[in-house]
């Protein structure tokens, strides 16, 4: 890091009133859990998120890119650095065979799945459940229904130090819920994306979402959590394990494991990051002994954590 006083500085003239300091992070996460990030600035286009990025790795400052805030733990001791909302939302469908929709990153998923059926337009109906944003899909590769982003991407447009280029589904390389970026094999931001679609039918599509829907409402518990906490270990769902291992309901503090499905942690209000750590580190401890699994976390976890002295994905 080099000069903060002068980055801040060049930050504000850059963007204005859209950078603040030391913002609570809790209202910007599914969860609402989160402490302050020393510097929050909002984004609301590629360009500006570019613009920002460039500064950023111009001054060597560490920073986490929120989208629609699901899939993520921010400590309470809060991120050091620069935190960049990312509210860039223009959208445009193409008509073509096959038609495809160009969207920059900070769109809402689920809306730009729902978009899709008054144009008759299918191949995201299996997103119009999942929570956040255009650019978190494209990085985590998302995914329901059988269906996930490396079925929908034709290429992401993202940013390196060395530039912009254009990255296709292969060469994302991407895993069950991972791809190069996620695992950290190669440094870059989402900038856009342009995904598949098919032509089909407004009523043929929109009754595909509300099946989808219904299941989701059917299976998963309302209320403030980060979406799935664990990823599926081969050939078994981290749910089942949980709810075998007789950890459903458990509680610590505010936070609970769900009764209606054992992979989603809620905040029942007041649940501070460490009571969802503890429950973490129970879970994990707890089907390790029954069951000789480890289960690795679909979450990420952000910020500094103060109790085991670590600090987790600051860029």
């Amino acid at each position: 890091m080099t000069n903060p006083a002068r980055f801040l500085d060049v930050f504000r003239l850059q963007f204005g009133a859209a950078v603040q300091e030391h913002v609570a992070l809790a209202a910007y996460t599914s969860a609402r859990i989160g402490g302050p990030a020393d510097i929050f600035v909002t984004v609301t286009s590629a360009d500006e998120l570019a613009e920002a990025m460039k500064i950023i790795w111009q001054y060597q400052m560490p920073f986490y890119l929120l989208g629609g805030g699901s899939n993520v733990l921010i400590s309470e001791a809060g991120v050091r650095g620069v935190v960049i909302l990312n509210r860039a939302k223009a959208v445009s469908f193409i008509n073509g065979d096959p038609p495809t929709v160009w969207c920059e990153a900070g769109v809402i998923f689920s809306n730009l799945a729902n978009r899709c059926a008054p144009k008759a337009f299918s191949g995201l109906e299996w997103a119009a459940t999942i929570p956040g944003t255009v650019g978190g899909a494209v990085y985590g590769n998302a995914g329901a229904f059988g269906a996930d982003m490396s079925d929908s991407l034709v290429w992401a447009e993202v940013l390196t130090q060395n530039g912009r280029e254009k990255m296709t589904a292969e060469q994302m390389k991407y895993a069950y819920r991972a791809s190069i970026l996620k695992r950290g094999e190669m440094q870059a931001v989402i900038l856009s994306a342009l995904l598949r679609l098919k032509n089909a039918s407004r009523e043929e599509v929109s009754a595909k979402i509300k099946q989808f829907r219904e299941r989701r409402k059917s299976t998963q518990p309302p209320g403030a959590s980060m979406g799935s906490m664990f990823a599926n270990p081969a050939g078994d769902y981290a749910g089942r394990l949980i709810e075998a291992a007789g950890l459903k309901g458990t509680r610590i503090g505010n936070a609970e494991i769900s009764m209606k499905h054992g992979n989603f942690f809620i905040n029942h209000g007041q649940a501070c990051a460490e009571d969802i750590r503890a429950l973490i580190r129970l879970t994990q401890q707890t089907v390790f002994k029954k069951f000789n699994i480890n289960l690795k976390l679909e979450v990420e976890l952000i910020g500094e954590w103060n109790v085991e002295h670590e600090t987790f994905n600051v860029k």
